[in-house]
């Protein structure tokens, strides 16, 4: 895999070419910048910036003035290619705070098309309904310890109005669900992104997480996407380097609380 490649197909797609995430939001292009306005209680923030150390001030004072008029938190998606170089202390210094920095790390669909089944008694249940979707929630509460009322409302609000666009999937035990993930699709891009791939601590070592990433990855395959994109946790980064994807870069996001 050509790595400046990727990553420069990545920015073109995903950032700069972004499409809005439901039927009531929009992407916007101004100044330099790229962002997404959500719909009812969807997501803000910005995607992608052309930026230089002559119009980043005015560029961020710009998205603070626009998302505060509409009264909204937003996030600042901020990579570590992208420029000027002090981008993120110029966010931090105009009042944003940064969260955690996560890996952007890039795989190909085909090396993650292996016989990988969940652990004996386990099975992966496709989440096509409201109860799915609670099934999903719970699970997704034991594995990161908090609430999971923004995943409910964010899948409920994909299945119903462009169910091709996700996949979501739930670990079942018996009837208690243990895992969870979802796999977002974007139409005419090259990429499939990996997201909210997590398992309560009691069940964690026991390869749902290599299992799940290779049933999303024989899907994204089936449905014609090359590549599978994750934005990493240090937890979930050195599985996915034993799994053959590449980090490409850092991204941090940067938030803005009015």
């Amino acid at each position: 895999m050509d790595h400046a490649a990727v990553l420069a197909l990545y920015d073109r797609d995903m950032r700069e070419g972004a499409r809005p995430e439901s039927s009531d939001s929009r992407v916007e292009r101004t100044g330099g910048v790229v962002r997404h306005v959500g719909g009812e209680g969807g997501w803000n923030g910005v995607l992608w910036s052309d930026l230089d150390a002559g119009s980043a001030d005015a560029a961020i004072a710009e998205q603070v003035a626009f998302f505060g008029g509409l009264g909204r938190e937003f996030e600042w998606k901020k990579y570590s290619h992208d420029r000027p170089g002090d981008l993120g202390q110029r966010l931090t210094d105009a009042g944003f705070e940064a969260e955690p920095e996560e890996t952007l790390m890039i795989g190909e669909t085909s090396d993650q098309l292996v016989d990988a089944a969940p652990p004996e008694g386990l099975r992966i249940v496709p989440v096509t309904d409201r109860a799915g979707v609670e099934l999903m929630v719970e699970a997704n509460a034991k594995a990161f310890g908090r609430d999971g009322s923004w995943l409910r409302d964010l899948v409920l609000a994909r299945l119903a109005a462009a169910p091709e666009t996700i996949v979501a999937v739930v670990v079942l035990a018996g009837d208690e669900p243990v895992s969870s993930a979802r796999m977002e699709l974007i139409p005419g891009t090259s990429f499939a992104g990996l997201w909210g791939g997590g398992t309560a601590p009691a069940w964690r070592g026991r390869g749902i997480y290599r299992a799940l990433v290779a049933h999303r990855a024989r899907i994204a395959a089936e449905r014609g996407y090359r590549y599978l994109q994750v934005d990493a946790s240090d937890q979930s980064r050195p599985i996915l380097e034993r799994l053959g994807f590449a980090p490409l870069g850092t991204t941090t996001p940067y938030v803005y609380r009015p």
